[in-house]
C-alpha cells in the first residue's frame, strides 16, 4: 500500500458524466507512479471506490491497463496492483529542423520502438515532405514488424520544430525556417499519413521529454530551457504543458539582449548557431557533435570564449524565468553534445540571486536535463499520447457536450 502522500495524482470528479476525465486521471496516475491498487487509487484521486473498480473494469477491456499479481502483507486485506499496458497505445513523433528530420515510435509509456533520421533538403519544404513521409513510412513499418496490432492504435503524430508560429518571417530566414512556416505542413501530413496531425515547438517538445522520463519528471511547475540550433523555453505550470495564445510561450530566444547600445535576440549570441558561426563550422554537416566535442576536450580558446559569453547570457535568462514563472526547478537540455552542455552549465553557476533562492527547496534551481538529438522527437511523440489520455478539462467538455 501506498502513502497517499506521496502518490502523485490529479483528482478524478464524482459527478455524472465525467467518464472521460476520470479515466485519464487513472491513466495519469499508474504513468507517474507505476503499479498503484484500486485502494491507493481511490485515496490519491479522491473517487469512490466503486468508481474506481468501473473505471479499472473499462481501461481492462479497452487493453490499456491490466493487474498484476495479488500483493499480501501482514494481517491486512490483500491487494491487487494495476499498471499500464505498454502496448495499450502507440504514437509518431517528428522532429523538422534546419538541416535534418527525425521520426520515432514510442508506446503508451514511452519506450522507443523504432527511429530514422535523414538529412532535410536545402531546397524548401515542396521536396523536404517527401522526405519526411517516407521516413515516417519507414518508422511505421518498421513499429509494425516489432507490434503486428500497433497500426490499430496508434494515437496519431506529433510534430516538432522551430516557432515562433503564425508569423510573417522572409522565406529565407535561417533562424525561423520561413518557407516551412508558409508551407501547408498540417495538411500535408495528415493527407499523406492519415494521422491526426499537431504541431508545437521544439523547447516545448523537449519539455514533454523531460516531463516524460526525463529531469522534469515528478515536478509540477518547471522550465525546460532547450538550447539547440536557436533557444527556446518549455513551461510545464500546474503538471501541464502551457503554449500560450497562438503556441509560441517560451520563445525566450527572441527576447532582445543589449551588446553595447545594440539589441540582439538571445539565440543569436547563446544558441548553437551562434557557436557554429564563431567557430566556422557549417551546421549541415553531420560530424559537428565529434568535433565540437574534441574542441571542448582541447580546450580551444575560440570555445572557451564563447562558452564565457554565453553563460552570461544564459545566467540572465535563468534569473528571468525564476522571476517570472517561481519553477521548482529549470531543466536545461538540448541538442548540445554532453561535453559541451556540461562545461556550458558550470559556467552559468553561480546563478544570480531571485526569488527562487528558498531554505525549503528539494529541487536545484539549475540542472542538467537530455543532452540527446532524439529529445525532441520523444517529446513530439508523447503529444497524441498525452492529447488522448492525460487529465485535461477539455475531456469533461467534451463527454458533456455529447449527452
Amino acid at each position: 500500500m501506498h502513502d497517499v502522500r506521496t502518490i502523485r495524482a490529479k483528482s478524478g470528479t464524482n459527478q455524472e458524466g465525467a467518464g472521460a476525465h476520470n479515466k485519464r486521471v487513472i491513466i495519469d496516475a499508474l504513468r507517474l507512479n507505476g503499479q498503484l491498487s484500486r485502494a491507493d487509487l481511490a485515496r490519491a484521486t479522491r473517487l469512490t471506490k466503486q468508481t474506481i473498480s468501473n473505471l479499472i473494469e473499462a481501461l481492462e477491456l479497452d487493453g490499456l491497463v491490466m493487474s498484476e499479481e495479488v500483493v499480501r502483507k501482514g494481517r491486512g486485506q490483500p491487494s491487487t496492483p494495476y499498471r499500464l499496458v505498454p502496448e495499450g497505445a502507440f504514437a509518431i513523433g517528428l522532429q523538422i529542423d534546419r538541416h535534418v528530420t527525425r521520426a520515432i515510435a514510442v508506446d503508451l509509456v514511452g519506450n522507443v520502438l523504432a527511429r530514422f533520421q535523414a538529412a532535410l533538403p536545402t531546397d524548401g519544404p515542396a521536396r523536404g515532405v517527401r522526405v519526411i513521409l517516407d521516413l515516417i513510412e519507414d518508422t511505421r513499418r518498421e513499429l509494425k514488424m516489432l507490434r503486428p496490432h500497433a497500426e490499430s492504435r496508434l494515437a496519431g503524430l506529433g510534430v516538432a520544430m522551430p516557432g515562433p508560429f503564425g508569423l510573417e518571417p522572409a522565406a529565407d530566414d535561417p533562424w525561423m525556417m520561413g518557407a516551412w512556416q508558409a508551407f501547408p505542413l498540417l495538411e500535408t501530413l495528415a493527407a499523406g499519413t492519415g494521422l491526426d496531425v499537431a504541431l508545437q515547438n521544439d523547447a516545448a517538445a523537449c519539455a514533454t521529454a523531460e516531463r516524460m522520463v526525463g529531469a522534469a519528471h515528478g515536478l509540477d511547475h518547471a522550465v525546460c530551457l532547450y538550447l539547440g540550433y536557436g533557444i527556446g523555453a518549455g513551461l510545464i505550470l500546474g503538471g501541464e504543458l502551457y503554449s500560450g495564445a497562438h503556441g509560441n510561450a517560451g520563445e525566450i530566444g527572441m527576447a532582445l539582449f543589449s551588446d553595447g547600445g545594440r539589441l540582439t535576440p538571445l539565440e543569436h549570441r547563446a544558441s548553437l548557431a551562434s557557436l557554429y558561426q564563431t567557430l566556422g563550422l557549417n551546421p549541415a554537416e553531420g560530424d559537428l557533435h565529434d568535433v565540437v566535442t574534441e574542441l571542448v576536450e582541447a580546450d580551444d580558446p575560440a570555445l572557451l570564449a564563447w562558452i564565457d559569453a554565453a553563460a552570461r547570457d544564459l545566467r540572465w535568462a535563468v534569473h528571468l524565468i525564476e522571476t517570472v514563472f517561481d519553477p521548482q526547478s529549470i531543466v536545461i537540455s538540448g541538442g548540445a553534445p554532453p561535453a559541451l552542455a556540461s562545461r556550458l552549465i558550470a559556467a552559468i553557476e553561480p546563478l544570480l540571486p531571485s526569488n527562487a533562492e528558498r531554505r525549503d527547496r528539494t529541487a536545484p534551481r539549475l540542472k542538467a536535463g537530455m543532452f540527446d538529438p532524439w529529445a525532441v522527437a520523444l517529446g513530439a511523440a508523447a503529444e497524441p499520447i498525452g492529447r488522448a489520455f492525460e487529465p485535461r478539462f477539455a475531456a469533461i467538455l467534451k463527454e458533456a457536450a455529447g449527452r
